[in-house]
């Protein structure tokens, strides 16, 4: 006759809960030993009796398996369980999906469109969304116009600033070029006046000049007196 299954729960006799705790425990101590032993395994086991005392058992060492165990529940913590994962992501992807749902509606209620089943209170909600929107629309276009022509004026200002330096350069010049003009003038008048004042000065004293003179003399009147002669002489001859 085969042993009865017995019922896993405490056993409330403390005398027979002591006697299970030592032949159960030697039992596993021996079987986590023919474990490392048959599958060549790194086996750990630690027990705590119901009185605080302490059985082990190691394959190896027991500070070297806790070590090892540590690392390799890091690890398992680490990476992301994919059932878990799978359900995050996919309520990401519904709520992405409400809210584009819910931007595609308000964009088409703020052109006009699909406002048959709003009520006087949505449509006066979607007005005053709409002046907001236009003013801050208003503001901004006032904005950008008013840092261009602000721009604009700067640009401005620093223009004139250059054309007034241009002025002042362009009017030294011709300060300069009118000095020049009067000592060119000028001395071209002084050379003129010295060659003059050389010339007439050479005459009188009877000096070289300093110039080539062609001078010419002229020629005897002789034909008028031939001719006077001459009719004088036809005078007698008619006599």
């Amino acid at each position: 006759m085969g042993r009865g299954k017995i019922v896993i729960r405490r056993i409330d006799n403390s005398t027979s809960r002591q006697v299970t705790f030592s032949k159960r425990r030697s039992g596993l101590l021996k079987k986590a030993k023919e474990l490392s032993i048959l599958c060549d395994a790194q086996v750990g086991l630690i027990i705590f009796s119901s009185t605080g005392k302490l059985y082990d058992f190691a394959s190896t060492s027991m500070k070297s398996l806790i070590e090892r165990f540590n690392e390799v529940k890091e690890e398992h913590s680490q990476m992301p369980n994919s059932t878990s994962d799978i359900k995050f992501w996919q309520s990401e992807a519904e709520s992405l999906r409400r809210q584009l749902q819910y931007l595609q509606e308000s964009y088409r209620k703020l052109l006009g469109e699909q406002l048959s089943g709003l009520s006087i209170v949505d449509l006066q909600n979607l007005e005053n969304q709409l002046e907001m929107s236009l003013k801050s629309i208003r503001m901004k276009k006032e904005q950008i116009l008013t840092d261009e022509i602000k721009e604009l004026n700067h640009k401005g200002n620093l223009m004139h600033q250059e054309n007034i330096e241009l002025y002042k350069k362009v009017s030294l010049v011709s300060q300069e070029n009118a000095g020049l003009q009067t000592k060119v003038y000028s001395a071209e008048g002084t050379n003129t006046a010295n060659s003059v004042l050389h010339i007439t000065c050479g005459i009188s004293h009877g000096y070289d000049l300093p110039i080539p003179l062609n001078l010419q003399l002229s020629q005897p009147q002789t034909e008028k007196n031939d001719t006077r002669a001459n009719g004088i002489k036809l005078g007698l001859q008619l006599h």
